[in-house]
């Protein structure tokens, strides 16, 4: 590979806004932030969703967002904003024209699959460029009902899309591309018969370990009224049905009744404002507004973010649903014990008793059941401490970004001798 030919590497998610950060967020701007530091110049392409500013910079990485639309017939106010939030199946034309004429590029890596990535695949194929996809979850690997909840506000819509989808050939992107990346083993295990090639990797998202070693929980705890002496049990991610807070309230009501030192905090933007109403009518239902707290989002950057691991005692994801589970590895790197559910990327990621806990799968589970293992391990520190340091050890070795990075790096020029053969030629 020629390094110095082409410099250029072109992320295209769905959206990128610090207002509503998620793990796909964090793993875009890590690796764009690995590429800069290996002489690269990674840049962010993206839709306006979500966002007002056409041109910024996030974290040190220059993102540049352009108009979009859903092409359903009927869409109101209500419903365009769910889909920005969450799974959108956007078109834009300005963003296409801009792959087309991006200078100095070397690679293009599509976060996103259905139309805009199948912009990105027209796009590479026209300029002969390699492209490569990445599957953060949801597409081999996703609940049936979540994906009924994706596709809510555009049922019984006309579509006047289609034809676009079939121009850019979106139902070609995992076929056609030079590399396909899956975040989860388990969707990788999917993928590679589904596919039929063996241009299918798992790359698993990655760590800043040394970012999350050291934070000041005491200051976070003050912060947010909480006491001294409290069990601080933390769940961090969107508020959305898939990620189940509101069964682990209900387990959190039970163990509350017998654990007068129980505290919950619960922290992520509202991806689903009817399932955050829920929460909060079960909060005050339940008179559990002096042990629970509900706060927004934070940015990857926000040191509170670091401060919210290390304020507390024990990290909790009973998802239903999780392709890989990128908060995990930060509350490894904050030395926490883990109790996660055994579903998705989870299962490969987490062994149990060692680098943490599972509870039953959600078909199975019981608030009961939570409340018995959040009781359990509430009752062990020296169990806890034992799976932190485990956990802790486990992200250094595995999922620092710099090891993540060397090997998407690996893929990338997989990905461009693969392209140089498909065009008859000899990788760049």
């Amino acid at each position: 590979m020629n390094q110095g030919a082409r410099h250029g590497i072109i992320h295209v998610p769905r959206r990128f806004v610090a207002g509503e950060w998620g793990g796909t967020e964090t793993v875009i701007l890590e690796i764009a932030r690995q590429q800069q530091r290996a002489g690269f110049q990674p840049r962010i392409l993206t839709s306006l969703a979500l966002a007002t500013t056409r041109s910024e910079s996030i974290g040190g990485v220059p993102v540049q967002r352009y108009p979009y639309c859903y092409p359903f017939l009927g869409l109101d106010t209500a419903d365009r904003a769910a889909m920005d939030k969450k799974g959108g199946n956007l078109l834009s034309f300005s963003l296409f024209r801009a792959l087309l004429t991006e200078p100095d590029v070397r690679l293009f890596h599509a976060h996103a699959l259905k139309r805009l990535g199948g912009e990105v695949r027209t796009a590479a194929r026209w300029r002969r460029k390699p492209f490569v996809v990445t599957l953060h979850g949801g597409v081999f690997d996703v609940p049936a009902a979540e994906r009924e909840q994706m596709l809510a506000p555009i049922a019984g819509k006309p579509e006047w899309g289609k034809p676009f989808g079939a121009l850019f050939g979106s139902r070609r992107i995992l076929a056609d591309a030079d590399q396909v990346i899956c975040v989860g083993r388990s969707e990788m295990e999917k993928a590679r018969p589904a596919l039929g090639h063996d241009r299918v990797a798992y790359l698993p998202n990655g760590v800043d370990t040394a970012k999350f070693a050291t934070g000041d929980g005491a200051a976070f705890r003050r912060r947010h009224a909480i006491p001294d002496s409290a069990f601080v049990v933390l769940n961090l991610g969107r508020i959305d049905p898939q990620k189940n807070q509101l069964r682990l309230l209900e387990a959190f009501a039970l163990w509350r009744a017998t654990e007068p030192r129980a505290f919950l905090v619960l922290i992520g933007p509202e991806t689903q404002p009817e399932y955050a109403a829920r929460l909060r009518t079960f909060i005050a239902d339940h008179q559990l507004g002096g042990c629970v707290r509900l706060l927004p989002g934070l940015r990857n950057d926000d040191p509170e973010l670091v401060n919210a691991y290390h304020a507390c005692d024990l990290f909790v994801l009973p998802s239903r649903h999780e392709p890989f589970g990128i908060v995990v590895l930060e509350a490894w790197s904050a030395g926490r014990p883990v109790l996660v559910n055994r579903v998705g990327g989870l299962q490969a990621l987490v062994r149990q008793g060692e680098t943490g806990c599972f509870i039953p799968p959600d078909a199975e589970a019981t608030a009961a059941d939570l409340a018995a293992e959040l009781a359990r391990l509430a009752a062990a520190p020296a169990l806890r401490q034992a799976l932190g340091a485990a956990g802790r050890a486990e992200a250094r070795a595995h999922y620092d970004w710099s090891r993540v990075a060397g090997r998407l790096e690996e893929l990338y020029q997989a990905a461009e001798a693969h392209a140089a053969r498909r065009q008859g030629g000899k990788p760049a």
